[in-house]
């Protein structure tokens, strides 16, 4: 009901070391910003396995009548990270009742700014130590599909989401009167051209075999119907799910903006954004065994899914430990919980939580154990 945005998680924060240390749990706070990490140490040697939860709300406002609808204004879980939390504490609370059966020790990180999409909030909590003392040897992550049905894990080995890079084309040309094109340099038309041409790099410049999506998603230019405007401004996307095909990508998208500009006397800025996450790499063997693990839970089943072209700063605990990202649907029609997630609709089955703190539990017990993977 208090959703807080990327960087804003104060009262999140508290509220969640507050229920670590009621668990017995130690705590470090402010960790890369607002971030927490509870430790847990088992009575039995072993591995330290990492759990992770983010805790960013979207400006979004909410359009769905729940007892636990937001009281911020353009601000709620429209992404579900206030039940990514409850589900992590629910299995903190699972393991510190078994600590006693429990091996090596367990990390919790509850981590802002998953939003955020360029700094993020993992890697200040990594520059922060996050994953040091003692060093992580597994990490798990947790997510809600608004896509898959209730009560159903979907994740895959290798690729399984998608490095976002965002653009900024700068168009300049030379503005005048509406009446008169043939004396400016028209940035709205060129812009166009621009649109146009950006789709050739999917369909004839990058290998079709290799999922890529690139989007313009924002145009702006002009004040007047009849005053032809000095620049336009293009924003979008481009999602990769393999490094090469990443940095091919972003070459071309200068290339051809630059290359249709200076056709038609423009100039062409462009611009990506910085720290962008990388792509997100569930290890094989890893990722083989989580799935025997989930399909032993109870009233849930397990799929192999295809790669999403979403992206995950998850991403970049995977680059410090082997480990996985997978996701626990929540599509269930009967009560209303249809909508995809960043929609004011967003409505989740609260009756999955359950199993998603049970598998992130399980995760950490059967991994916590020497020698897991072979």
């Amino acid at each position: 009901m208090q959703p807080e945005l990327s960087y804003q998680e104060f009262e999140t924060a508290k509220l969640v070391a507050r229920k670590l240390r009621t668990l017995g749990i130690s705590v470090r706070t402010k960790v890369g910003g607002t971030g927490v990490v509870g430790l847990l140490k088992g009575a039995k040697k072993g591995n330290v396995v990492a759990l992770r939860a983010d805790m960013d709300a979207l400006p979004v406002t909410e359009n769905v009548d729940v007892p636990f609808k937001s009281k911020r204004e353009g601000v709620m879980h429209a992404c579900g990270h206030d039940t990514h939390v409850a589900m992590l504490l629910g299995a903190a609370m699972l393991l510190s009742n078994h600590r006693d059966d429990l091996h090596g020790q367990v990390k919790f990180l509850f981590q802002p700014a998953e939003e955020d999409g360029g700094r993020g909030g993992a890697k200040p909590m990594i520059d922060d130590g996050a994953m040091k003392s003692p060093k992580v040897d597994y990490v798990f992550g947790l997510h809600i599909s608004g896509t898959e049905p209730s009560k159903v894990f979907a994740l895959r080995p290798g690729p399984m989401m998608a490095a976002p890079d965002t653009f900024k084309i700068r168009i300049i040309g030379k503005g005048g009167h509406g009446s008169s094109p043939h004396n400016t340099v028209d940035p709205v038309f060129v812009s166009a051209q621009v649109v146009t041409a950006l789709q050739g790099v999917t369909s004839r410049m990058i290998d079709q075999r290799e999922p890529f999506v690139i989007s313009v998603c924002s145009i702006h230019a002009g004040t007047k119907d009849n005053i032809i405007p000095d620049e336009a401004l293009l924003e979008g996307t481009i999602r990769t799910l393999d490094e090469k095909t990443r940095v091919q990508a972003k070459k071309y998208v200068s290339s051809v903006a630059k290359s249709m500009c200076r056709a038609f006397k423009a100039k062409a800025e462009v611009e990506f954004k910085e720290n962008a996450y990388p792509v997100t790499v569930n290890d094989p063997s890893v990722t083989n065994k989580v799935v025997r693990i989930l399909r032993t839970i109870d009233g849930t089943r397990t799929v192999v899914c295809k790669p999403i072209m979403g992206a995950e700063d998850f991403s970049r605990f995977l680059q410090k430990a082997p480990g996985t990202f997978y996701f626990l649907g929540t599509l269930n029609a009967k009560k209303g919980c249809t909508n995809t997630n960043h929609s004011s609709k967003f409505k989740v089955d609260e009756d999955v939580l359950k199993y998603g703190a049970l598998s992130l539990a399980k995760l950490a017990y059967e991994f916590g154990k020497s020698n897991v993977v072979g």
